[in-house]
C-alpha cells in the first residue's frame, strides 16, 4: 500500500453502517455549501474558504470526529468539549447509528461550516 493517505484508505476494510455514517455526515455538510478535503494519516479534515471546521475519523463501528463551534455544546453524541481559542470550542464527538446524524447535528454541522468560512473572525 503506498503511503499516501486517501479517503478510501480510512475507509478501507471499514464496516458499511460507518461508511453510511461518513457519507451521510458529507451530505448534511455539502448541504452548507461547498468545502475541499484534506487527508492526513490520523483524519479526513473539511475545510471552508478560511480554515477547517470539521474532522473525521472512521473507525471499526462507529465515526468519531470534530467539529469546532463559537459556543459550547452538550449532548450525549459530543464526548468532550473545550476551549480551542478565545472564540472557539472544538467538540470531539461519536456517532454510531444514522439516526444520531439527526437535525440537531445538521445544526451542529452548519454553525461549525460558518466557522470555516470565518464567522469566528466577525
Amino acid at each position: 500500500m503506498s503511503d499516501e493517505w486517501t479517503v478510501e484508505r480510512h475507509l478501507l476494510d471499514k464496516p458499511a453502517q460507518v461508511v453510511a455514517l461518513y457519507d451521510r455526515f458529507l451530505e448534511l455538510a455539502g448541504a452548507c455549501g461547498p468545502f475541499t478535503l484534506s487527508v492526513t494519516k490520523t483524519a479526513i479534515t473539511l475545510k471552508g474558504t478560511r480554515r477547517g471546521f470539521a474532522g473525521l475519523k472512521p473507525r471499526s463501528a462507529w465515526l468519531d470526529g470534530y467539529l469546532d463551534m463559537q459556543r459550547r455544546v452538550e449532548d450525549p453524541r459530543i464526548r468532550r468539549a473545550g476551549p480551542y481559542t478565545k472564540r472557539l470550542f472544538v467538540h470531539q464527538f461519536r456517532v454510531a447509528a444514522p439516526e444520531e446524524l439527526d437535525d440537531t447535528f445538521a445544526g451542529w454541522i452548519a454553525e461549525a461550516y460558518a466557522v470555516g468560512a470565518g464567522a469566528h473572525l466577525d
